[in-house]
């Protein structure tokens, strides 16, 4: 059985420059995510504050796998997680629920991203958690919360103790769960899970290993923070490298920007 193409129409032009940007780099993260193999089929979330608003919020069409999202098939929903414009797609109620927390009380994080990525999901279930084993390790370990399970994120009530967990920082383990990071914008949190995902490989690398590992000093550890100001020319992690990976994605995944 061949299926048809999905048809979405095109929204630019209809939308304000600063949302159809916003739409193509939201876009281009899910596709980013299915190209690094992070992507749990359709059941993880990225959502991005509309530009110019405190109450709208664009996520993925549920259904929709994360090579196939444009900029187009982007919903726009409100802090309930209702649609505000006509999709022929619903929105994941589970979904929403972490990250409708997370924006309704951290109005800095343009951007939340959420994984269900094997290796994090590995280093979750570990009782000592992110390890300082690596260079990486330390610019995670400066800026991280953890959050126990609770069940599949349906429960209202959880949401303030994960804003809570998550505090002020950038990222947030999910114990037996994921990762989740947030960024000003979707580049820098797109670029944080890079960072994430590579400490817990790591991490899982090196313990595969059997032998005796080596920590980074906490003296070091307490430096990361200006010692990533300094690596990014103050610019955020997202500035430097989003450039090159919209060329790679458009070599490899073309049509986000639809």
């Amino acid at each position: 059985m061949t299926m048809a193409p999905i048809e979405i129409p095109s929204l630019r032009g209809t939308v304000s420059e600063a949302e159809w940007q916003a739409r193509v780099d939201l876009a281009a993260a899910y596709r980013l995510v299915a190209l690094f193999k992070w992507d749990d089929l359709v059941f993880t979330h990225i959502s991005a504050r509309v530009p110019g608003t405190e109450d709208q919020f664009l996520i993925n069409p549920y259904g929709l796998m994360f090579e196939e999202i444009t900029a187009s098939s982007l919903i726009k929903v409100n802090l309930a997680g209702e649609k505000l414009e006509v999709s022929p797609f619903p929105v994941n109620p589970a979904g929403f629920t972490i990250h409708s927390a997370i924006h309704a009380e951290r109005h800095d994080a343009a951007c939340v991203l959420h994984v269900h990525s094997l290796n994090g999901i590995a280093v979750s279930a570990q009782k000592g958690g992110v390890l300082p084993l690596s260079q990486q390790s330390i610019f995670v370990m400066n800026s991280l919360g953890y959050h126990d399970y609770e069940g599949v994120a349906l429960n209202e009530d959880e949401k303030p103790r994960l804003v809570r967990d998550l505090g002020r920082n950038t990222f947030l383990m999910l114990r037996n769960h994921g990762l989740l990071t947030v960024g000003r914008t979707v580049a820098d949190a797109f670029l944080s899970m890079y960072l994430f995902e590579s400490v817990c490989t790591i991490q899982v690398r090196a313990q595969a290993g059997g032998g005796e590992l080596i920590h980074v000093s906490p003296d070091i550890i307490a430096t990361a923070r200006e010692q990533s100001r300094q690596i990014t020319k103050g610019m955020g992690p997202g500035a430097l490298a989003w450039p090159g990976l919209l060329r790679r994605l458009e070599r490899q995944m073309p049509g986000f920007d639809r």
